[in-house]
C-alpha cells in the first residue's frame, strides 16, 4: 500500500497545486489566461479520452467481466449529475446560478478526482500515472473557471480566490486521503467495476466537458493541442505495451 498510496496522494496534492497555479494565473495575469485556458483545456481533453479508450477501459474490462456496465453507468453519472445542477438548481435558482452553487458541483466534481487517483493507482502505478497526466492538466482550467464563475457571482477577488481553492484545489487530496484505505483492501473484480466507472466519468470530462468548452472560446490551434494529447497518450501506452 506504501508505494501506491505515496504515489496517489502526490498526484492529487500535484492537481491541487496546478489549481491553484490556474486561481493564480486568472486573478494576476487575466488576458493571458482567458488566451490560453484552451489549449489546456484540448490538450487534456485528448489525453484523457484517449487514455481511457487505449488502457483504462481494456484494463477494466480484464478484472472485471461487467465492465462495460459500468463504464457506461460512470459516464451517466456524471452527466445526469451536471444536468441536475444546471436544470433543477441553476434554472431555479437564477440568483445562485452563478456563483455558490456551481461551486459545489466543482467541488463535488475534484472530491471524485481525488477518488479516481486513489481507484487507478490501487490497480498499478502505470495505470495512475496515466490517468493522472490528463487529469492533472485539466485542473488548470477548471481553476480558472472556478474563480471566474465567482467573480461573476459577486465576490471579492480574495473571497473568490480562497473560495475557488477550497472548492476546486483543496477537495482532490482530501478525495484521495479519505477514500484509499477503503480501495485499497478491495478485491480485484470489485476495483476493476470501480476503475470502469472511473474510465466513463473520464471520458464525460474530457469529451462532454472540455472539448465544448473549447469549442465555445475557439483558439487557431486548438486542434493542434488536441491533437498534441492524444499522441502524448498514444505514446505513453505504446511505451508499456
Amino acid at each position: 500500500m506504501g508505494a501506491h498510496f505515496s504515489t496517489a496522494l502526490g498526484a492529487s496534492l500535484l492537481a491541487g497545486l496546478v489549481t491553484t497555479i490556474g486561481i493564480y494565473v486568472i486573478r494576476h495575469f487575466e488576458e493571458w489566461g482567458q488566451k490560453n485556458t484552451t489549449y489546456f483545456s484540448c490538450f487534456a481533453a485528448g489525453v484523457l479520452i484517449s487514455v481511457s479508450f487505449l488502457h483504462i477501459i481494456p484494463k477494466s474490462f480484464e478484472m472485471n467481466a461487467h465492465a462495460p456496465w459500468y463504464l457506461l453507468g460512470g459516464y451517466l453519472a456524471l452527466h445526469f449529475f451536471n444536468r441536475f445542477i444546471t436544470v433543477f438548481v441553476c434554472d431555479k435558482n437564477p440568483d445562485s446560478a452563478i456563483g455558490l452553487v456551481p461551486l459545489l458541483g466543482i467541488g463535488f466534481h475534484s472530491l471524485i478526482d481525488g477518488v479516481v487517483y486513489s481507484i487507478t493507482f490501487s490497480v498499478s502505478i502505470f495505470t495512475g500515472v496515466v490517468t493522472a497526466i490528463g487529469m492533472v492538466l485539466h485542473e488548470f482550467p477548471e481553476g480558472i473557471v472556478t474563480y471566474v464563475l465567482l467573480i461573476r457571482g459577486g465576490f471579492s477577488q480574495r473571497r473568490s480566490t480562497i473560495l475557488a481553492f477550497l472548492a476546486a484545489a483543496l477537495t482532490t487530496p482530501l478525495g484521495t486521503l479519505i477514500s484509499f484505505p477503503m480501495i485499497s483492501q478491495i478485491e480485484k473484480p470489485v476495483l476493476g467495476a470501480m476503475l470502469s466507472v472511473s474510465a466513463g466519468a473520464l471520458v464525460y470530462v474530457g469529451a462532454t466537458h472540455l472539448l465544448p468548452h473549447a469549442e465555445h472560446e475557439p483558439r487557431k490551434y486548438s486542434l493542434v493541442a488536441l491533437l498534441g494529447g492524444i499522441l502524448v497518450a498514444v505514446g505513453i501506452v505504446l511505451s508499456k505495451s
